[in-house]
């Protein structure tokens, strides 16, 4: 006899403020190695955090342990109120997107065919406006002029904007994105960030690896700066980017400044004349 699996069920819509994911004390280790040391970091609906930190913070780490694709030594990953290990791979997949660091294919697959690859979680309940998701990610991850070309014959900042519009096109209330700004010029950096708030503004909850503090300043709600694999702060980055904390944590120093015209943080390396 043939035994069928339940039907996943879609995520209810979230109200502001609603916690999607949280760590609460994490502890992960990769290999012999403790990686993060009792990280405690909640997102919620209608909000962007940035994770901020230098070169082996912990911080895509930490990306992978809200993910649910990195198992907890100790502690808890939680998703959408559930620990994350309770959740089936299907109905992960339709609360939580993922941008890892880099795509890579081994097939010849057009950049429409790569994006509509994010609906694939939503075959399984019977969604009916794959097109719409996919036409609307494309539009705006501007890769919609070469929606028929091979994802393999892009530049790589094209491949980034095409590996974000699949995402995109997933339509999951917990987006989780690493390094998304790492390969693309100064337009498509500033597009990526738009974008982020724009998914806030509409009650997803959105989590992003940066390691440009003034586009954290400009664009997340809270910033959590990790050291060493801990969280050194967490807050609103007015109150978090400070030139002391900014400077131990880099072992560079640092100026922090009010924008000229605005008032908005900006953060730059001290430089002598």
């Amino acid at each position: 006899m043939r035994l069928l699996r339940p039907r996943p069920t879609p995520p209810s819509p979230a109200e502001p403020g609603d916690i999607l994911a949280e760590a609460q004390d994490l502890h992960v280790r990769l290999g012999s190695r403790v990686v993060l040391h009792g990280v405690s970091v909640t997102a919620r609906a209608g909000e962007v955090l940035a994770l901020v930190g230098p070169n082996g913070a912990g911080k895509s780490t930490l990306l992978g342990a809200l993910a649910a694709d990195l198992p907890a030594a100790e502690g808890v990953v939680r998703i959408h109120g559930r620990p994350a290990s309770d959740w089936s791979a299907p109905e992960l997949a339709l609360r939580r997107a993922v941008l890892p660091q880099s795509a890579a294919l081994s097939f010849p697959f057009t950049v429409e065919e790569v994006v509509r690859m994010g609906r694939a979680p939503w075959a399984a309940v019977g969604a009916e406006d794959d097109d719409t998701a996919v036409a609307e990610a494309m539009a705006r991850a501007e890769v919609t002029a070469f929606a028929a070309r091979p994802f393999s014959a892009l530049s790589g900042g094209e491949r980034a904007r095409v590996a974000l519009a699949r995402v995109l096109a997933q339509r999951a209330p917990l987006l989780l994105l690493d390094e998304p700004t790492a390969a693309l010029d100064l337009k498509h950096q500033e597009l990526v960030l738009r974008l982020c708030r724009e998914r806030a503004r509409a009650g997803d909850a959105v989590v992003v690896v940066l390691h440009d503090l003034g586009l954290a300043a400009a664009y997340a709600h809270r910033v959590a700066i990790l050291r060493a694999g801990q969280v050194a702060a967490d807050g609103p980055p007015e109150d978090v980017f400070s030139e002391r904390l900014l400077s131990e944590v880099y072992d560079q120093p640092v100026e922090v400044l009010p924008h000229p015209r605005t008032g908005a943080v900006l953060v730059t390396p001290r430089r002598d004349p």
